[in-house]
């Protein structure tokens, strides 16, 4: 098993990286960070096999994705898709339908990529957010789509931190996307990610600027929504910066998990059998500003990348408890804001 790690590359890293995982429950290790893909800020990817599908930012003037493969044990370049101004910010994808979404954070779209056996993307079709909701927090200037994926029916999802919003949409048979509905978060919220329960009758969105969660019933049938509670991701006498970032949910549903910027820990809540939330734990990610972090397939190792102190956090996760247990700190990588297990 390895790990990879992407990030920014304004100081030190080059790149993707690799780290070695050896060793099991409490004597699991990462060892060494290997630079294995140069690339400009693949602050995010997606793995698909040989394939890696990553954010890529080669000059000021246009920013997009790269496609690399594994050929006889390196990486290849195999085809980058590039448009003008700033890189996207997330990167989703269907394995099984070779669908790769993205979502631009600054320019406000939102696109679907096809992709072949090769890596070779086509652009399917793409959206504008426009600014219609826009909340009171200075991060909010405009339309900032932070996250497209899929639903559990296969519809497709998208948080837009600037219009404290959540839109569905449906990629119909000529592939072009077509609105389905929103959800309106709270003024301020930031709706950052989101993560859906195993039934797929409740969300969970993460707001970045509010440092909250919040759960909501919906029907993908005909698109009402209830909001069930709000849960704060930082302790109740916080008073500092904090920007809540990725959030998980367990295979089980039994457990999610976020990431707090400022508080510089992850937040584990326990789902209940009415899908409300019970804080379970907050432990330390030993490092500053941790953006990702991630799961093995079988979700009893995490790796959190902390981006400015470039180290990465190996946890040991009980799956009864949800809780973490910190098992190796420190770990040199730099300017780290994408974790993904290779098994």
């Amino acid at each position: 098993m390895k790990v990879l790690i992407g990030g920014y590359t304004k100081k030190s890293s080059k790149g993707i990286y690799e780290l070695p995982f050896t060793g099991t429950d409490q004597t699991a290790r990462l060892g060494e960070a290997e630079n294995i893909i140069q690339v400009s800020d693949p602050t995010y990817f997606q793995k698909d096999g040989a394939l890696i599908f990553t954010i890529n930012k080669p000059n000021n003037d246009e920013g997009g994705i790269s496609v690399f493969k594994l050929e006889d044990g390196q990486y290849h370049e195999v085809d980058t898709y590039l448009t003008p101004g700033s890189s996207p910010a997330y990167v989703g994808i269907n394995r099984d339908k070779h669908l790769l979404y993205t979502a631009n954070y600054h320019t406000g779209i939102i696109s679907v990529f096809k992709y072949d056996e090769n890596g070779e993307l086509t652009l399917l079709d793409k959206d504008k957010h426009e600014a219609r909701t826009l909340g009171p927090r200075p991060e909010q200037d405009s339309a900032h789509p932070h996250f497209f994926d899929e639903t559990p029916a296969g519809n497709l999802v998208c948080c837009d931190l600037g219009n404290d919003t959540v839109e569905f949409y449906h990629l119909n048979k000529q592939n072009k996307l077509e609105h389905l509905a929103t959800f309106k978060s709270e003024a301020g919220f930031g709706d950052r990610h989101i993560v859906f329960n195993k039934k797929g009758d409740c969300f969970y969105v993460a707001g970045e600027l509010s440092s909250k969660i919040t759960a909501v019933k919906f029907n993908e049938d005909d698109w009402k929504f209830e909001e069930i509670a709000t849960y704060s991701t930082i302790p109740a006498d916080w008073t500092e910066h904090n920007g809540a970032a990725a959030i998980r949910i367990s295979k089980d549903g039994k457990f999610i998990y976020v990431s707090n910027r400022g508080n510089d820990s992850i937040a584990v809540f326990a789902v209940n059998d009415d899908d409300t939330l019970k804080l379970v734990q907050r432990i330390s990610v030993e490092g500053s500003f941790p953006r990702d972090f991630n799961w093995d397939e079988s979700e009893k190792y995490v790796v959190v990348a902390n981006q400015n102190t470039d180290n990465a956090t190996l946890y040991l996760r009980n799956a009864e408890t949800g809780a973490l247990t910190t098992i190796q700190k420190d770990i040199k990588v730099p300017e780290g804001t994408r974790v993904e297990f290779e098994e």
